[in-house]
């Protein structure tokens, strides 16, 4: 028995391979991937085109500050006329750094603070400073305040400025581009989801009314009986101009097709049970003839112990045709849906008669009863049901070993339908022939079993008969009990076999 872990798991491994998802599951998800892809690209080539427009800018602002920063006309420090610090320089922005280098040594620097002071240095920052390349060319370095744009520029003195901008603005902007970005993003893949799973759910609406139609169809009982195959594809499905359509098309042409077989079959059917129901009620007046002749005979002329032999011989074998006659007329009127003489039934009381009559012509066997405390009464023909019940007991009679138990049951059961059961401990029902035991004339393999026994090799109930038997038995209990609106059933196994007769409290409208 599954448990319930590993029902989860089959379930997860099912939802991991794609093969098992709905087409429409992989179309959006299809579609999501690719928008997916195309965001990411745009995004990739908006954050390339915002870094390095920003970064041109960066630079140029970085340019203009060190051209202020460097005065052309300031002689170098040291004695040598002077000059203008290039910590002076004026139109700095918040956070510039200024610096300058002589003789390998950082002998001004300082960040602009908001309150145009200025902010020492620390030993990292002027040995990073030290560490430039003087050719003018912008490189982006990590100080103490954070990342900064530096250039550094020898001048015709001898030293060196440099100048850097803080980067803290360049990559706010990124920063801010790049969540603008994934959420407007994520929106429009939220809304274009959406939309595709509606629109998608929409295109794919006449492949489902194609299965929902071939569903249909294979719910239809076309084994037997008049049906009436009506179900199409609706016409604004089977154009042939679309793919959808020419499949709805072609799945109509089918069902027509179908539809021709089926009627005609249907009305073979019909033939031949016009022919049986006609032949047996002509059969009926020269077997009827036949035995008179013969129970005349028997009582007029002399015969010698041979001929009373055959004549027995005949006799015996115009009642087994009388018999069979009987039963093929039963079934044509049963498949002719005749009326039922419905009428209040005690099946406890049914149930004791035919026990009691199957017990005088067996005393072999071992009959036994199974009955409530209370009357079980059904709705239905009285005379048919007693037939179903004399079927079934016959069976046990002719198909078991003598000393065999059958044990007749009634019950009532919670739904308040009428539960019959016959049970018996003989060989059981071989298991390829347990599918088609209800089958008209059906018998299974003679050389299953010993020639006494039933050709079946069946236990009590068993359908196939025995030589000397027709094989309509049970065709005729299947047809009465579902006249009735009841259903049969059988179980079967070596040394138990149970037909299982349901008959609903009010029978079914004639």
């Amino acid at each position: 028995m599954p448990t319930l872990s590993g029902e989860i798991r089959k379930d997860r491994r099912r939802w991991l391979d794609p093969s098992t998802w709905h087409l429409r599951t992989r179309l959006v998800l299809v579609a999501m991937a690719l928008l997916v892809a195309i965001c990411g690209a745009v995004g990739l080539f908006s954050y390339a085109s915002m870094d390095s427009f920003l970064t041109r800018q960066l630079d140029d602002q970085l340019s203009q500050a060190a051209k202020r920063s460097n005065d052309p006309e300031r002689p170098p420090l040291g004695g040598l006329g002077g000059g203008r610090d290039p910590l002076d320089a004026r139109g700095q922005s918040v956070g510039t750094l200024n610096a300058r280098i002589l003789n390998g040594q950082v002998n001004s620097a300082g960040f602009l603070a908001s309150d145009t002071t200025r902010s020492a240095l620390s030993s990292s920052d002027k040995e990073t400073l030290l560490a430039l390349a003087r050719n003018g060319n912008p490189v982006d370095r990590t100080l103490s305040n954070g990342g900064y744009r530096l250039v550094a520029v020898e001048t015709a003195y001898g030293d060196v400025l440099v100048t850097g901008l803080p980067l803290d603005a360049k990559a706010s902007t990124l920063t801010s581009l790049v969540w603008t970005f994934v959420f407007v993003s994520l929106g429009g893949l939220v809304l274009i989801g959406l939309a595709g799973t509606v629109l998608i759910r929409r295109t794919m609406r006449p492949l489902e009314q194609l299965s929902e139609v071939a569903t249909q169809v294979s719910q239809l009982p076309l084994d037997a009986g008049e049906v009436a195959l009506a179900v199409r594809v609706p016409p604004s499905n089977a154009h042939p101009g679309t793919e959808v359509g020419s499949v709805g098309h072609a799945l109509n042409l089918m069902l027509d097709n179908v539809s021709k077989a089926l009627e005609a079959r249907q009305q073979s059917e019909t033939k031949v049970r016009q022919f049986v129901a006609d032949a047996s009620h002509e059969l009926r007046t020269p077997l009827t003839a036949i035995r008179g002749y013969t129970e005349l005979m028997r009582m007029t002329e002399d015969f010698t112990p041979d001929g009373k032999k055959s004549l027995a011989r005949v006799q015996s074998q115009s009642e087994r045709m009388t018999t069979l006659v009987e039963d093929l007329l039963l079934l044509a009127r049963l498949d002719e849906g005749q009326p039922l003489k419905i009428s209040d039934v005690d099946l406890t009381q049914l149930v004791v008669e035919t026990v009691s009559d199957e017990k005088v012509m067996a005393p072999d066997r071992i009959w036994q009863l199974e009955l409530p405390d209370e009357p079980v009464v059904v709705r239905g023909d009285a005379k048919q049901l007693h037939q179903v019940l004399a079927n079934l007991l016959s069976n046990a009679r002719k198909h078991t070993d003598p000393g065999t138990t059958v044990v007749t049951g009634v019950m009532r059961s919670a739904d308040g339908s009428a539960v019959v059961t016959v049970t018996d401990n003989g060989a059981g029902i071989p298991p390829e022939f347990v599918d088609r035991v209800f089958a008209r004339f059906a018998r299974a393999d003679a050389a299953r079993t010993s020639p006494a026994r039933s050709a079946s090799g069946a236990g009590a109930t068993g359908a196939a008969a025995s030589e000397g038997t027709s094989g309509l038995g049970l065709s005729i209990v299947q047809s009465i009990v579902e006249a009735h609106g009841g259903t049969v059933e059988v179980n079967s196994r070596p040394g138990r076999t149970e037909f299982a007769l349901r008959l609903p409290g009010e029978p079914p409208a004639a």
